[in-house]
């Protein structure tokens, strides 16, 4: 059976949309995302700018690119000529999902489509951790088309809008991640599935979790070493493969278990535990609670 690892991810995530906007920017400006670490994504309709965040150098986007950061911290966007370090601006709704940024005196010299979106698993910061911190796409052109058909959704209330929306950021966080420029400098799932030797390895293990795999196991599906895959696998992934098992097992065990249409023993054998009690102690140790009090945690108030 062929899986996707990636679409896996992005489904499991349970993506909603929570707003889409249009916004101008004048002058120099600076701008500082508080929306406590929620999805943001934008498209630069025209002008460029300049994107800071902790961890990586600062970038400069421009006409055509598009921009997505799965969690959002210590994210600054700022004019390309930036104000004295401190100034920070807010902004200015000017009609019916339109806002501007900077003083109004003066010309408009970028415009973008800026949305927010949540994860609604309560998985999220686990599979987030699977994903680059930031990915830039530069000219493409399904991108732009998505982000404007999510735009168009959020603003009306036609019927079956929250499965449409849920659907369109589906695709776009996948097409994102599919195209981004960026993507093989940080270690992620979308650099191990861009790997020819490592993405065998990585559809193993997805299409069959279950499976009692080692090191050794993985690595003849690679075709590699064990060392040698071992150490390719921890530094283009992020994580070591068994590690890496692990927290994709978990994630498939929270969604079974948040399920209640499986015994414990059930989702034990479907995550690769010969036993209820095996499983419970990982799962303790991960998650930081029984299966069972996890189960009960997860029911509707």
């Amino acid at each position: 059976m062929t899986v996707d690892p990636l679409a896996e991810i992005v489904t499991l995530l349970q993506p909603s949309a929570s707003y889409s906007k249009l916004v101008e920017y004048a002058g120099r400006w600076r701008l500082r995302r508080d929306i406590a670490g929620k999805p943001v994504f934008f498209a630069v309709l025209e002008g460029a700018c300049r994107v800071v965040s902790s961890g990586r150098p600062p970038i400069i986007v421009r006409k055509g690119d598009f921009v997505l950061s799965p969690v959002t911290k210590d994210h600054v966007v700022e004019s390309i000529e930036a104000p004295p370090h401190g100034i920070a601006m807010t902004p200015t709704e000017i009609g019916e999902g339109r806002f501007r940024v900077g003083p109004p005196s003066e010309p408009v010299n970028l415009r973008m489509q800026v949305g927010v979106c949540s994860f609604a698993s309560p998985d999220a910061a686990l599979l987030v951790s699977l994903l680059p911190a930031m990915i830039v796409a530069r000219d493409e052109p399904r991108l732009a088309l998505l982000l404007q058909l999510v735009g168009d959704e959020t603003r009306h209330a036609r019927p079956a809008r929250e499965l449409v929306l849920e659907r369109l950021l589906e695709v776009l966080l996948i097409e994102a991640l599919r195209c981004g420029a960026d993507i093989l400098s940080v270690p992620s799932l979308a650099r191990g599935l861009s790997d020819d030797r490592l993405v065998s390895a990585l559809r193993a293990m997805h299409a069959r979790p279950a499976h009692g795999w080692t090191v050794a196991d993985l690595a003849a599906e690679a075709a590699m070493s064990r060392s040698a895959f071992f150490a390719r696998f921890s530094r283009v992934v992020g994580l070591p493969p068994i590690e890496y098992l692990l927290t994709w097992r978990m994630a498939l065990a929270k969604r079974l278990l948040r399920t209640r249409e499986l015994a414990i023993e059930h989702v034990a054998a479907q995550v690769g535990y010969a036993s209820a009690s095996t499983f419970s102690t990982a799962f303790t140790r991960h998650v930081g609670m029984p299966p069972i009090r996890y189960a009960r945690a997860m029911l509707p108030a």
